[in-house]
């Protein structure tokens, strides 16, 4: 048996965007040889991406799989919507996001048997497509909600008492909302400062006297705070209470909000 070396695998996953099982097995197949190995692909119709590559992926669907304690949710972008309605193209998102479950919780990368799925599906329906993120929340309460058109999607975890109403208003509440972070503190210090500079600029140029100016920056930087916070922002099913009366005395550990190609 020919030795099939990493980075002779490395190369064709490269050249053919392929996971590493496949190529492995296209090089046994080849004898080592990166461009018999190429052809073989080609033939099994999963080399198309060196045409298709290119091609823009601003479609595409959510999907979240959960179990007791964990949800994990991903995002796959394709070309059109016709792709994205289509019932392979759902099926292997839904087997995406089974295999997303076993990763560690926070942000997840694709995997090869994932890419695989997604190239798979690529073959099959013929445009470009690829796994763009994924996450997962682990959790005493894990709540999840997907929006009819499965473009948009939302994971939240809980800890402490919390309904079912509450907990699917929460969640709706995210994917209206979209809040950068749980607190005030949660939201990039870069963000911020960025915030910050464009409130002192627009108030220098009203010509007041400096201490107004400080004012005025404290006060719409307290205001971009509050706006983009989820606790501090107005419930979006009853504005006359911020999320965090809502909440009584659950806790939010986690959230995460997916809009496709956003």
């Amino acid at each position: 048996m020919p030795e099939i070396t990493a980075t002779n695998v490395k190369a064709l996953r490269e050249k053919t965007g392929q996971g590493m099982m496949e190529c492995k097995k296209a090089l046994t197949e080849a004898g080592g040889d990166i461009e018999i190995a190429v052809e073989i692909l080609r033939k099994k119709g999963l080399v198309t991406a060196e045409k298709k590559a290119g091609r823009a992926t601003s479609e595409g669907l959510v999907a979240i799989h959960e179990t007791d304690g964990a949800a994990a949710m991903v995002e796959v972008v394709c070309e059109t919507d016709f792709c994205a309605r289509n019932d392979a193209f759902r099926g292997m998102i839904a087997e995406v996001a089974k295999l997303a479950l076993a990763a560690d919780d926070g942000p997840v990368e694709a995997t090869d048997e994932m890419a695989a799925l997604v190239q798979a599906c690529f073959a099959k329906i013929g445009e470009n497509m690829k796994y763009r993120r994924g996450v997962k929340i682990t959790a005493p309460t894990v709540g999840r909600y997907i929006h009819h058109d499965h473009k948009t999607a939302v994971l939240v975890g809980i800890e402490g008492e919390i309904d079912d109403a509450t907990l699917t208003g929460v969640c709706q509440h995210i994917a209206f909302a979209d809040p950068m972070g749980v607190t005030t503190d949660d939201i990039p210090a870069d963000v911020v400062e960025r915030e910050k500079r464009l409130a002192s600029e627009e108030a220098a140029e009203s010509g007041k006297p400096p201490q107004i100016v400080e004012k005025i920056v404290e006060g719409k930087l307290r205001k971009f705070l509050a706006g983009n916070a989820l606790l501090e922002q107005p419930y979006v099913r009853d504005e006359d209470r911020k999320v965090k009366d809502v909440l009584g005395a659950a806790r939010i550990t986690a959230f995460a909000r997916f809009r496709v190609s956003e």
